[in-house]
């Protein structure tokens, strides 16, 4: 990865990616939400289930190369590389944080 300064849940998500969809999961605030693929995942169980699954369709590795802020918003772009249709890409991962937990995820091309 990227000698980024991500804010440590943001690091932790990057860090479990894939390989841990539990560890994922508790990134996540109770009530947390991720927008992926036009669909809206909302609560640790749903987040857990969603990333095992995107992880069990396709081998793929991230790597975060900028961080930016926006509104409130840490947003980290991070190309993305695997087995899925266009592979290679560059994704936005627009990331709101609450009480060292992340409260909501969108990602975006």
């Amino acid at each position: 990865m990227t000698d980024l300064n991500l804010p440590e849940p943001i690091a932790a998500y990057f860090a479990a990616d894939r390989q841990n969809p539990d560890a994922l999961a508790r990134c996540f605030a109770a009530q947390a939400t991720v927008k992926d693929e036009g669909l809206t995942h909302t609560g640790q169980d749903a987040i857990r289930a969603w990333k095992a699954a995107a992880s069990a369709r396709f081998a793929y590795t991230t790597e975060p190369f900028a961080l930016d802020q926006d509104s409130g918003h840490h947003i980290v772009h991070s190309r993305v590389t695997g087995n899925f249709p266009g592979s290679p890409v560059n994704l936005r991962y627009r990331f709101r944080l609450e009480r060292g937990l992340i409260a909501s995820l969108e990602i975006t091309a």
